[in-house]
């Protein structure tokens, strides 16, 4: 669920309701955001600077009408923002980065339906090289003077009966240590075997590694820092919570991790411990904002992503401060740099840029701020109608500073009260960014004005902003998206005879908890929402006792008391339940259980699910059905 928000965004797309265009806007050249440009609108990612500096390798990828998610291509650039061009690449392939010599490319490929590193020349007609574990590599990065390859792999060989039966045991990820051309290859420090991330240190001697305890046999989390080298480990510190991030400092004394010291799990500061070991230091302790996670490279610049409310900007970490470095006017900055990746490479960046009215795209650095080199997806939004976007600002009834992102239709007339959806965010730990947001450009295509409140236990407000959610999450939280309500109803621009809501995961949650609590809404969708925290904390598949860490058999008041499934008698909002069959994040159960409760109790109810769907539909025509589910219910119940 962290983060999840932005993970939907990137992965929901638009549909369009004929019944709802504005006869003006219809008749126009332009049209309100609709599934057409939802499924070809292109967005770009940097994936790696190449050795030299002076090419981005990125990813071009779209949502496409059929199949998986997402169509992509891989293509290189200058930096000078010339002569783009698309890669000839073996189907499948993903690169990662560059090797030493620039001449090739680094990344997986399947092999017997496993991912194994395949290292693949740019130039014609060179073979193509595999390094092949036995269950296949899971991440993989080159060391800063390009001689091998620290690859995160589980170490046991798969299991013969995986089609027949499936253990259910924690994952296992281990290091393994190769050279460039294959040889050599070993298991470093095979005793650690919850390896979340890695990070080569400058001399490319060593390898700082990032374990966590995992959800099967703990109720918390505790998070540990080693050193790694071809003799074995050193444990140079544990934190007890969750930790995102690990790079070296320049001079190889410390280590950068983000980390926190917050009832909740989720990180928001920058941390650094001494590569000889002690105990982790606070380096932000005034933070405003909350930094997300962080990266090093290979000159030993570390980069940390920040949310400001609802921007995002990248800072550099230099001497124990932040320093602004990235930040795009009228937007976000979304996602770390790439950068060098070799300590011979130029000091060269580029980064991902997001605005309300254009798509994801690549920007690098020039003369002191931000140029944008690429430009898919204008084409299709030259021909669509959109309208205004406004961040907002109000107080909750007890006193509360908030914020949140207004999304207009089109045609908004000032003064013409409209139908109003409220979107709360998934996360909850995490938070809405100024970007093009495909899901509010298509309900403001509907005839909504969209809504999407930075309620308390949002990203980029503070620490204590984050962990108010903390056993608050049916009140504190609750009570700021219902107030963002009540000012868009204030502001004259909700219709209240005419509002929605709709959220997926936490989001989701936020929905099925509003509905028994007021009946304001006239129509409520639940995407993947948690229903009952009592089964919900210890069947998901990642720690979620950040919302209250109360053991059941000891008490399990707290976890019922925010559980919609304890009031289902009191919802009179037609409610639609979307929820994918495999979704392992938030399981399935949760949806059904709400949904027979409600139905046994003549509640006006629907639930769907998609087979072989996890936490978000992966296949496009999945998608597809969500949309049209999603439409239909609104203009039936709130039309």
């Amino acid at each position: 669920m962290k983060r999840s928000l932005v993970l939907l965004l990137a992965m929901i797309g638009a549909f369009c309701s004929a019944s709802a265009y504005n006869k003006t806007v219809c008749a126009a050249d332009k049209h309100p955001f609709g599934l057409d440009d939802y499924s070809s609108l292109r967005s770009a990612r940097p994936v790696a600077i190449a050795p030299d500096g002076k090419q981005v390798l990125y990813e071009v990828f779209w949502t496409g009408t059929s199949g998986p998610v997402y169509q992509d291509e891989w293509r290189l650039i200058d930096v000078s923002g010339t002569n783009s061009r698309k890669l000839d690449l073996p189907e499948h392939f993903r690169p990662f980065g560059f090797t030493k010599d620039g001449n090739s490319l680094y990344g997986t490929m399947p092999v017997a339906d496993l991912p194994q590193l395949a290292i693949v020349p740019l130039g014609k007609g060179q073979p193509t090289q595999i390094l092949a574990l036995p269950s296949g590599v899971r991440d993989a990065s080159i060391s800063p003077d390009g001689t091998r390859f620290a690859v995160l792999a589980d170490p046991r060989e798969k299991d013969p009966l995986s089609k027949v039966h499936t253990v259910v045991e924690n994952d296992r990820t281990s290091l393994y240590v190769v050279s460039v051309n294959g040889s050599g290859g070993a298991w470093w420090c095979p005793q650690l075997t919850d390896v979340v991330s890695v990070a080569w240190s400058l001399d490319a001697t060593q390898v700082a590694v990032l374990t966590q305890w995992q959800k099967i046999g703990h109720h918390d989390v505790h998070s540990f820092v080693n050193i790694c080298g071809g003799s074995g480990a050193r444990q140079i510190t544990e934190i007890p919570n969750a930790v995102t991030g690990l790079a070296w400092m320049k001079g190889g004394r410390d280590l950068a991790v983000v980390a926190t010291n917050t009832p909740v799990l989720t990180p928001d500061h920058v941390w650094t411990v001494p590569v000889d070991g002690g105990a982790p230091t606070d380096r932000t302790p005034d933070l405003k904002g909350s930094a997300l996670t962080l990266s090093g490279d290979a000159l030993g610049n570390v980069w940390v992503e920040l949310h400001r409310g609802v921007n995002s900007e990248i800072d550099a970490f230099r001497d124990g401060k932040l320093e602004p470095a990235f930040t795009w006017k009228g937007g976000s900055t979304v996602g770390l740099p790439a950068s060098a990746a070799f300590s011979s490479s130029p000091d060269v960046q580029a980064v991902m840029i997001g605005d309300p009215s254009h798509s994801y795209a690549l920007a690098v650095e020039r003369n002191g701020s931000l140029e944008k080199i690429t430009h898919e997806g204008d084409d299709v939004l030259a021909n669509v109608a959109l309208g205004e976007v406004k961040v907002v600002h109000w107080t909750s009834k007890d006193g509360t500073n908030l914020e949140g992102i207004v999304t207009f239709p089109a045609d908004y007339v000032a003064g013409k009260k409209y139908r109003y959806l409220v979107l709360p965010h998934g996360g909850p730990e995490a938070n809405d960014e100024v970007v093009f947001d495909d899901f509010s450009r298509l309900c403001a295509g509907l005839g909504f004005v969209v809504m999407q409140p930075q309620y308390r236990g949002s990203t980029g407000y503070g620490s204590d902003f984050l962990a108010a959610i903390y056993e608050h999450f049916g009140d504190r939280a609750y009570s700021d998206v219902d107030s963002a309500t009540d000012f868009a109803i204030a502001q004259g621009w909700a219709n209240p005879e005419k509002l929605a809501i709709f959220g997926w995961s936490a989001g989701g949650f936020m929905t099925s908890w509003t509905v028994t609590q007021t009946h304001r809404y006239k129509a409520a969708v639940e995407g993947a929402g948690i229903t009952d925290w009592m089964s919900f904390i210890p069947t998901s598949d990642i720690g979620q006792v950040d919302y209250d860490r109360t053991l059941q058999e000891k008490d399990p008041t707290p976890l019922l008391k925010f559980s919609a499934v304890m009031y289902a008698d009191r919802v009179t909002t037609p409610l639609l339940i979307l929820h994918g069959e495999a979704d392992l994040r938030v399981p399935t159960f949760q949806g059904r259980e709400y949904y027979v409760l409600l139905a046994e109790r003549g509640k006006t109810v629907r639930m769907v699910t998609y087979p072989g769907s996890p936490h978000f539909p992966r296949l496009a025509e999945q998608r597809r059905d969500v949309f049209k589910e999603i439409g239909d219910w609104l203009n039936r119940y709130d039309p």
